[in-house]
């Protein structure tokens, strides 16, 4: 089975109230259409009812069985103000800012998620990735476990071509420009959780550079090696090799002869860049060239899970997106040791 199909069929079992905030956006509506259709999570609209209405009607898509929630005759409205008001009140919000901001449908959505009426939100077909991002840190928070949040994508390799088959992890591409050590290893940290609860399998982290073992010298070698420690003093028992070059961490015959005591023997299913601009463009060398299915940038390091889209995204992209953030949200109420199924490829 393909690994994405594995998903669809984790969020199939116990499907999650997913809310998603951008429902007059044609994709969005055929995304929850065909969410709703096969089962993988229950859909909750939220925006000015009349407009959604009307766009469904035009995109012929059925909403009967999707709840609709509208921020300005929602009764949950009041609540919302005050709970926002409580946890802004500390940056300057006032009353009447908080009674105006829960108009904002992202603003809702995520309200909904920290409060309990939603399971996980997807957005960013309409709103920018700093929109999502902010709204969701400022509003769900940040995990306790965690001290930033991070991005990742799920790269699938599940074509015939490809020889390296299955999914990975390839954190993060798309949120912390240059993390230092400490931010490095949180990163690291988050993306062996993420892999745990979506690949199924035991994480084993590649924390990647131009150096393996030591054979290079230089200040970006050191954060890595750095980060690569803090990892292992925090998880003694996470599967970990860093500093370590692609091929070291992606190739067994390589590594052996590369890396002494080597814990993940080039059988890596988690990929940690050193920065922004490394991991850009490793996943975008991956889609492009590799062909690899790559579905994200999706949010690790909150409480709940909230994730985000590319505005370039398709129909197909937003339905991956809920699939994953109904499984988060699944793995976020379960021990994560209770879900590591081998993945087959």
């Amino acid at each position: 089975m393909k690994a994405i199909n594995r998903i669809i069929e984790r969020a199939r079992s116990s499907p999650r109230r997913i809310v998603l905030c951008e429902a007059e956006d044609p994709r969005m509506l055929e995304a929850a259409q065909r969410a709703t259709r096969e089962g993988i999570a229950r859909i909750v609209l939220v925006g000015p009812s009349a407009r959604i209405r009307a766009a469904a009607a035009g995109q012929n898509v059925d909403l009967s069985d999707m709840e609709l929630v509208d921020p300005a005759t929602s009764p949950l409205a009041s609540s919302f103000a005050e709970a926002l008001f409580t946890l802004r009140s500390k940056k300057g919000m006032t009353p009447d800012e908080a009674t105006q901001d829960i108009l904002n449908p992202l603003c809702f959505a995520n309200l909904m998620v920290r409060l309990g009426h939603a399971d996980g939100s997807v957005a960013g077909s309409v709103h920018t990735t700093a929109d999502v991002v902010r709204t969701a840190i400022q509003i769900i928070g940040i995990h306790p476990s965690f001290k930033l949040v991070s991005s990742f994508f799920l790269m699938m390799l599940c074509e015939p071509f490809h020889t390296l088959k299955g999914g990975l992890i390839f954190s993060d591409c798309g949120l912390v420009v240059d993390p230092d050590a400490g931010e490095l290893a949180q990163i690291a940290m988050a993306a062996a959780d993420s892999a745990q609860s979506l690949l199924m399998e035991e994480p084993r982290v590649a924390m990647l550079s131009f150096s393996t073992s030591g054979s290079a010298r230089h200040a970006a070698v050191d954060k890595v090696v750095e980060a690569t420690r803090q990892v292992r003093e925090q998880r003694p028992h996470l599967a970990i090799d860093g500093d370590v070059q692609l091929d070291a961490a992606l190739v067994s015959e390589i590594a052996m002869r590369k890396i002494e005591h080597s814990q993940v023997q080039g059988h890596a299913n988690v990929l940690i860049f050193p920065s922004l601009e490394a991991g850009n463009i490793g996943y975008k060398l991956a889609e492009r060239i590799g062909d690899a299915k790559a579905i994200g940038p999706l949010l690790q390091g909150l409480k709940k899970p909230a994730n985000d889209l590319s505005r370039g995204c398709s129909a197909d992209d937003i339905y991956y997106v809920i699939a994953v953030t109904a499984v988060q949200a699944q793995t976020a109420e379960a021990p994560l040791d209770a879900h590591t199924t081998p993945l087959a490829s």
